[in-house]
C-alpha cells in the first residue's frame, strides 16, 4: 500500500464511527424532517470541518484526493451533510488560495476552532442581482447590512455567514455572526431533495459589521479570474452524487439479502441467488464505482493545480483544463446516479416503496443536486471549448484569486 493510500485508510477509520452514528439516524431524520444539529456538532467537534486547513493553523492539512474521499463516505452516510458544510469546505478553498496574511490566518484558525461558514450569497428575484446593502454607520469603523438572501445553504448550523453584498463602490463579502442582533434564519428550504440542509432565507436588519469582518472587494461581472473555486464548489456536489450511489448499492445488497420472497415464484425463495438479481446489484456496483473513480480522477486534477499555484507556477491554460474536466465528470455521474437510484427498485417489488425504508429519499437528493447547476449549458460549453477554443466563462467564485 502507497503512503497516500495508507493515510487516506487512516483517516478513513478516524472518521467511520461518525460516519456509522450519522448513517442510523438518517432515515429517521429524513421522515420526521428533524434538522441534524447533532450530527453536524460531531463532525466540527471531531476536525471534520477543518480538514484542509493546514496543521501548523490548527487543522488537518488533508490532499484533495483525501478530502473528497472522505466527503463521498460522508455522503453515503446521509448526502445532507456534505452540502450543510459545502460553504466551509469552499471557504477555506478560498482562504488557502487568498495571500498569507493576519486575515487568512485569523479566520483559518475559525475553522480550525471548530466553527463553520454558511452563506448569504444568491437570491430569489425575478433577475440576478446583489440587493444586500453595506453602509457607513456613525461611528468609524463600522457598517450596516441590510437585505435579504435565499439559498443559504448550511447557514441553519454555522456560526458565522459570508454574505454578499453591495456598496457605493463594489460588490463584497461580508462575515458576520449568525447569532448577531438583526440576524434572522429560516428554514423555509421547499425542495422535495436535500430537505434538511437549511438552504433558505436569511435576513439582515441593520446588522452592525465592524471593518476588520470586511473580507474582500470584487466585481461580479469581471471575467474569469484563476481560481480552483469553480470546480471545487462542483466536485462537492460530484462527490455527495457518488456517495448517493454508494448508498444505493449498499441499501439494495441489504433489502436484497433479507429477502426471502421473489416476484413469480411460490412459496419461500432467495432474491439473492436469482440472476437477474444479481445482475442488478452487479450494475448498481459498478456506477457507483465509476462515480467515485471520476470524483477521484477531478480531485487528483485538482491538487495537482492546487501545488503547481503553490509552486508559483500554474497558468490560466490550467484552471481551464480544470473546469472543463471538472464539467465533463458532471455529466456522466449525474447520468450514473439518477440511474442507480431508480434501478434500486428493481430489487424488490412494492415493498421497497415503503416509507419506513425511505429509499425514495436517494433519487430525490441526487436530482435535487443534479438541478443545481446547469449541467446543459456547461455540456454546450464544453463542447464550444473543444469546437473553437472557447474557454467556459466562469464567473462563480472570482472574488477569491
Amino acid at each position: 500500500m502507497s503512503q497516500a493510500s495508507s493515510a487516506t485508510t487512516a483517516l478513513l477509520e478516524r472518521f467511520q464511527e461518525i460516519f456509522d452514528r450519522i448513517a442510523q439516524g438518517s432515515i429517521a431524520r429524513e421522515n420526521d424532517r428533524s434538522l441534524p444539529f447533532e450530527a453536524v456538532q460531531w463532525l466540527k467537534d471531531s476536525g471534520f470541518s477543518a480538514l484542509r486547513v493546514p496543521q501548523e493553523l490548527g487543522g488537518s492539512g488533508v490532499t484533495l484526493p483525501q478530502f473528497f474521499s472522505l466527503l463521498v463516505r460522508l455522503a453515503e452516510a446521509d448526502s445532507n451533510l456534505p452540502q450543510i458544510l459545502r460553504v466551509n469546505a469552499g471557504f477555506t478553498e478560498l482562504l488557502l488560495e487568498r495571500k498569507e496574511d493576519a486575515d487568512t490566518h485569523r479566520w483559518l484558525g475559525v475553522i480550525a476552532a471548530g466553527k463553520s461558514f454558511g452563506a448569504a450569497t444568491s437570491e430569489r428575484n425575478n433577475s440576478t442581482e446583489n440587493s444586500v446593502i453595506v453602509t457607513p454607520d456613525s461611528r468609524p469603523g463600522y457598517y450596516r447590512l441590510n437585505g435579504e438572501k435565499y439559498y443559504s445553504t448550511g447557514t441553519l448550523y454555522a456560526d458565522w455567514i459570508l454574505v454578499r453584498a453591495h456598496d457605493q463602490e463594489s460588490d463584497l463579502n461580508v462575515l458576520i455572526q449568525s447569532d448577531a442582533p438583526g440576524v434572522t434564519r429560516v428554514d423555509d428550504w421547499d425542495g422535495f431533495g436535500q430537505r434538511l440542509t437549511g438552504s433558505g432565507t436569511t435576513r439582515f436588519e441593520n446588522v452592525l459589521v465592524p471593518q476588520e469582518q470586511m473580507l474582500d472587494r470584487y466585481h461580479a461581472s469581471q471575467a474569469r479570474r484563476n481560481t480552483l473555486i469553480t470546480a471545487f464548489y462542483q466536485t462537492v456536489h460530484l462527490a455527495t452524487l457518488a456517495g448517493i450511489a454508494r448508498a444505493v448499492q449498499r441499501d439494495a445488497i441489504a433489502f436484497t439479502q433479507a429477502r426471502t420472497r421473489t416476484f413469480g415464484i411460490p412459496g419461500q425463495s432467495s432474491p439473492r441467488d436469482n440472476p437477474l438479481v444479481h445482475r442488478v446489484v452487479g450494475r448498481l456496483a459498478s456506477l457507483a464505482w465509476s462515480a467515485e473513480q471520476l470524483v477521484n480522477a477531478v480531485a487528483v486534477a485538482m491538487e495537482n493545480v492546487h501545488q503547481a499555484r503553490r509552486a508559483g507556477q500554474a497558468s490560466t491554460d490550467d484552471y481551464i483544463a480544470l473546469d472543463v474536466q471538472t464539467f465533463q465528470a458532471q455529466q456522466i455521474i449525474i447520468g450514473q446516479v439518477l440511474e442507480a437510484s431508480t434501478l434500486l427498485f428493481e430489487v424488490g417489488g412494492a415493498s421497497a416503496t415503503s416509507d419506513k425504508r425511505r429509499l425514495d429519499r436517494h433519487w430525490r437528493n441526487a436530482r435535487t443536486l443534479a438541478s443545481h447547476n446547469p449541467a446543459t449549458q456547461r455540456e454546450a460549453r464544453i463542447g464550444n471549448f473543444h469546437l473553437n477554443d472557447h474557454a467556459p466563462d466562469e464567473r462563480f467564485g472570482t472574488a477569491y484569486a
